[in-house]
């Protein structure tokens, strides 16, 4: 496939990709005043949406591995983070999760507001022991409420091959909710870019990782959190470059 034909199929999804929000946010935008229950609906209906048009247009699907090793109830979802990809499909692959993200998303028109009627953690960058009581308060709430809680670790989307240092929070969230952490890992940066314009056909693959057992101290956690997804990732990126037919 020629450049010039990646870049126009790529064109075609964020036209259809922006139209279709705006269109679902408008028609969809009274059903903020209605439960969270039907916010998270209409989500999925929006998430939907997006993956049918990146497959339509861009020849862009995912598989998700390693299912089994997610237990029952309430645990950390800690993810790897390469692309808009993950933010956008995490909602639908896993059940309901409440995902962090920095609190100035919940300030965007209709969207921002959906998210946080939809029952997300928001957390304000750059406060340091304030953002991590809150973090933590808002954590426990969710998981009283038998849902799990999604991570980005690294706070950050990070390039393929990029490094960044793992945040505290993760940390945080591990001593004090008592509850197992699911590393995930992935390769969606080598089709959906940080901050690239072309979206590159292919097959995402997201790795679901044996659970981390609470009890940990911080050093040894933070180490195997870190091992694991990293490794996993590397594996997956190697085995999707050209050429690869593992």
């Amino acid at each position: 496939m020629t450049g010039l034909s990646l870049w126009l199929r790529s064109l075609c999804f964020n036209v259809g990709w922006y139209a279709g929000s705006v269109v679902l946010a408008l028609v969809g935008s009274p059903i903020l005043l209605m439960p969270r229950r039907a916010v998270v609906a209409w989500a999925i209906l929006w998430i939907d949406f997006i993956v049918w048009w990146l497959r339509l247009t861009c020849g862009l699907t995912h598989r998700v591995v390693g299912m089994e090793n997610l237990p029952d109830g309430p645990v950390i979802i800690a993810c790897k983070h390469q692309s808009s990809w993950e933010t956008l499909a995490f909602t639908r692959l896993f059940s309901d999760p409440a995902i962090v993200l920095k609190r100035e998303l919940l300030f965007i028109p209709v969207v921002g507001w959906a998210m946080a009627r939809a029952g997300n953690i928001a957390v304000e960058r750059g406060d340091g022991a304030q953002a991590l009581r809150g973090l933590v308060r808002q954590a426990k709430a969710v998981i009283g409420e038998g849902r799990s809680i999604l991570i980005f670790p690294e706070g950050t989307r990070v390039a393929v091959g990029g490094e960044r240092p793992y945040q505290v929070g993760t940390a945080a969230l591990y001593r004090q909710l008592g509850v197992p952490v699911v590393p995930v890992a992935l390769n969606s940066g080598l089709f959906w870019g940080r901050r690239k314009w072309v979206k590159r056909p292919g097959v995402i693959t997201v790795q679901v990782l044996p659970p981390i057992a609470p009890g940990l101290n911080r050093q040894v956690f933070m180490t195997t959190l870190r091992e694991q997804i990293e490794s996993a990732t590397e594996q997956l990126v190697a085995q999707a470059q050209p050429g690869n037919s593992n």
